[in-house]
């Protein structure tokens, strides 16, 4: 069902910011403690936005395109780990359309 693909740094260039369904994102898992629900995520994005603004000025965001995003760093909520402790999961397989 998971694949490990080893310590945690992704990179995304010009994706949208909204996943698409067929998208699968990345599972953590804590070697250390075996957590898999509860990580603290430091993720740094470059975006392009299209940004409405009002007669008002009130500003609304329509659009934002995702131009670059990394993860920085991610520990466990539980006992603390983190660096090589984390370990990132791929699922198999996406969310939608897996039957139970």
């Amino acid at each position: 069902m998971f694949a490990i693909v080893g310590p945690v740094e992704r990179r995304l260039e010009g994706a949208l910011a909204e996943l698409e369904p067929t998208a699968v994102p990345p599972r953590y898992r804590c070697a250390a403690c075996g957590n898999v629900t509860r990580f603290d995520v430091t993720v740094r994005r470059r975006t392009k936005e299209f940004r409405h603004f009002t007669i008002g000025g009130e500003m609304s965001v329509d659009d934002v395109e995702v131009q670059e995003e990394v993860v920085e760093h991610v520990s466990c909520r539980w006992c603390g780990a983190s660096g090589e402790q984390i370990e990132e999961q791929v699922r198999a397989e996406p969310l939608e359309g897996r039957q139970a």
